[in-house]
């Protein structure tokens, strides 16, 4: 009879990794360009693109909320497991408590970002 052998929740961890860091490496270049130089210069974009209101529409509807949601959430998962991953390269070994902390962090700023998604309305 084999010994029962505990299943480990790293896949779990890599996919949201790999997740964010595809979402960073295909959206973020372009969300810097568009929110740091396009907007603020006026160039290609009308400099009231990203003004209060069409932010707040864009934020109230369903596909904005998703859009948002998943960007933030995906990023900082990304964000948090290549920090847990530098720390080990640099001899900070991650132990429990550390491992806790990073997802933990990223789990609360998840869970932050669908609460204020929510507040905003419809």
């Amino acid at each position: 009879m084999k010994p029962i052998s505990r299943r480990s929740h790293a896949p779990i961890f890599w996919g949201l990794f790999g997740a964010g860091g595809m979402l960073a490496a295909l959206f973020g270049p372009v969300l810097v360009f568009i929110t740091g130089i396009a907007v603020p210069l006026g160039f290609i974009v009308p400099a009231d693109a990203m003004s209060w209101p069409r932010m707040q529409a864009f934020a109230q509807h369903w596909a904005g909320k998703g859009v948002l949601f998943i960007v933030i959430a995906l990023f900082m998962w990304h964000a948090m497991h290549r920090i847990l991953h530098s720390l080990h390269d640099l001899g900070v070994h991650a132990g429990f408590a550390l491992k806790v902390a990073c997802y933990g962090l990223a789990l609360l700023a998840t869970m932050v970002t669908a609460w204020l998604l929510m507040a905003s309305g419809f």
